[in-house]
């Protein structure tokens, strides 16, 4: 089973993932007491249970030993994700990132910082190359100077960078028949943080960016002054209907990756990946607001999906 690429940007971003790949070396476990170690990961659960409930919800499915580092996994994007979302001064959220990525590079940081500590551990553990944590934050440092996309090409070089890199560090927790899983994990990534660009225009507009191709954009006839008024036209909505066909395309032709994964984490990715789906078919319910709402899926509506997507998921390993 082989991916077939299509795309200039998927060369280039596979590329990127099989040079970080190469950057795998074994790290020294870490010497410490249970108790230090147990803190850390209760304090990403706790990140994790309060800004992502999808993601929780999905890692709940893993083995306890996975789930813990599924959820140290992200507590470690979500501080080098707040290091620049919450920056005031772009100038000092560099030298705040700097000092987080030495400490995390660190095989043994201060007990007291207890995502790194956590991260640490689970790094070792499950022997994930330090290069895509590099590429993340280097991805991530992006907003400090970068608002706008001209092309979708730029974008999918973004959402690698935040999103693909987060996937294939994900892939070593989870374990991966071999290297030809790697395709997929980009295209999922890319396809995830497409998802959160299309539900999250308002939110990123009050902030100043616009992730959304501006190509495209004035393709359909709409510019910057139509993300300002948030009005959903005819022009919104056939702009809207394309970008969704191509995210469900990129969501498709991952979907068989899912058969290269460990038995025992497959369910989990599966979970994650249809219930993100399922946020553009919220957009498509509301009309295409993204502006006046953000497009969600309720508690009981991911739950209700979970019997249907096991089937599915074990499906494909057939």
């Amino acid at each position: 089973m082989s991916l077939q690429l299509q795309q200039a940007w998927e060369y280039r971003l596979i590329a990127w993932a099989e040079e970080a790949l190469k950057t795998q070396t074994p790290d020294r476990a870490l010497t410490t007491s249970q108790d230090v170690l147990q803190a850390a990961y209760a304090h990403c659960d706790a990140i994790t249970r309060l800004h992502s409930k999808t993601f929780h919800l999905a890692s709940s499915l893993l083995p306890e030993h996975k789930q813990r580092a599924a959820r140290a996994l992200y507590a470690f994007c979500r501080v080098t994700d707040d290091i620049v979302d919450c920056a005031t001064d772009a100038e000092q959220s560099a030298v705040i990132l700097a000092q987080w990525r030495d400490c995390i590079a660190q095989t043994s940081p201060p007990e007291n910082d207890l995502v790194a500590y956590a991260w640490a551990d689970t790094r070792a553990n499950f022997n994930i190359p330090r290069g895509y944590a590099e590429q993340l934050i280097n991805g991530v440092s992006r907003d400090l100077s970068k608002k706008r996309y001209d092309t979708f090409d730029e974008l999918a070089e973004y959402a690698y960078g935040v999103a693909s890199t987060v996937g294939l560090m994900a892939m070593h927790i989870i374990g991966f028949r071999d290297e030809s899983a790697l395709p997929y994990a980009v295209r999922l990534g890319v396809a995830l943080q497409m998802t959160n660009i299309l539900r999250d225009v308002a939110e990123d507009w009050r902030v100043g960016r616009l992730y959304l191709p501006l190509e495209e954009l004035h393709a359909f006839g709409l510019d910057e002054t139509d993300i300002e008024r948030g009005i959903v036209s005819d022009r919104w909505r056939d702009f809207m209907r394309m970008q969704i066909e191509r995210n469900r395309k990129l969501y498709d032709e991952s979907w068989e990756g899912i058969a290269l994964l460990d038995k025992d984490g497959s369910f989990a990715i599966a979970a994650a990946t249809r219930l993100y789906r399922d946020i553009l078919s919220d957009i498509e319910r509301h009309d295409y607001d993204v502006f006046s709402r953000r497009a969600h899926l309720s508690t009981w509506g991911k739950l209700r999906r979970l019997p249907r997507i096991w089937w599915q998921a074990r499906r494909i390993r057939s």
